[in-house]
């Protein structure tokens, strides 16, 4: 399993091709030799990208893309992954009109043809969690009503392993119930701060995450991704202290 960067965590920096071009070689400057574009300025084309990360020595593997660009505009999205040199093209979010038991079903049905056409372009659609989909609708949990919309080959999970712990659950009994989707995994942590919850780099807060790792390497997992929405400080220490303590457990 390769480690990487998420560079939602550094949004505020890669705003215009200059600054994603100095924050990206930081991100590679700290160790890193993958990342996932997100929340990136709108502005920089593919082809940019490419060229930097190529200078750098950085491989993007995984992205996050608007989800009216996956719906409709499928086939320009996968040739401006095809020039990044990416094979996964991801959704961040599921769409609020989604997530009520009147309308999850609908999920599956409005995604289905993008995915094959993904698919069918030997890329994957991967679908991001938070702590929503972990809600129960009749019966059933969220993800499963994904789970059963969708083939492995039509999508994937990159799980997200701090709101799996928000949502109450147990991230390693999700990596088993999902080890056959989990081609890229979102890493953060969870420390507690004046009594409330809050983010925190990889191995600094109370996740039990030698298990969740060990886990991880029974499943098809190829990227681990370091990502924290925010940050108690600097969002570049904080990658780099997530880099440094995975590090040392050999996962680079």
């Amino acid at each position: 399993m390769k480690l990487g960067a998420q560079l939602y965590t550094i949004r505020t920096y890669i705003q215009n091709e200059k600054d994603f071009h100095f924050s990206a070689k930081k991100v590679a400057e700290m160790g890193y030799k993958t990342i996932q574009i997100s929340g990136i300025g709108k502005d920089i084309p593919a082809e940019r990208i490419r060229e930097i990360c190529d200078s750098l020595s950085l491989e993007v593997v995984l992205t996050h893309s608007d989800v009216n660009r996956i719906l409709y505009d499928t086939n320009k999205l996968i040739q401006e992954h095809e020039v990044m040199g990416c094979k996964h093209i991801g959704l961040g979010a599921m769409p609020e009109k989604y997530r009520t038991p009147y309308w999850i079903t609908h999920f599956g049905e409005d995604f289905k043809e993008a995915a094959k056409q993904i698919a069918a372009a030997g890329k994957l659609f991967m679908y991001h969690n938070h702590n929503f989909e972990f809600e129960k609708f009749n019966g059933n949990y969220a993800i499963e009503y994904l789970l059963e919309a969708f083939s492995p080959e039509e999508m994937g999970i990159t799980l997200d392993t701090y709101w799996v712990q928000a949502a109450g659950g147990d991230v390693c009994q999700w990596i088993e119930v999902l080890k056959d989707r989990l081609s890229c995994v979102h890493l953060k942590d969870m420390a507690v701060v004046n009594g409330v919850p809050v983010m925190a780099p990889v191995l600094e807060g109370n996740m039990n995450f030698k298990a969740i790792l060990k886990k991880l390497e029974d499943t098809n997992c190829e990227y681990l991704l370091v990502e924290q929405d925010t940050c108690q400080g600097s969002p570049f220490d904080c990658l780099k202290l997530s880099y440094d303590n995975l590090s040392k457990l050999g996962y680079k």
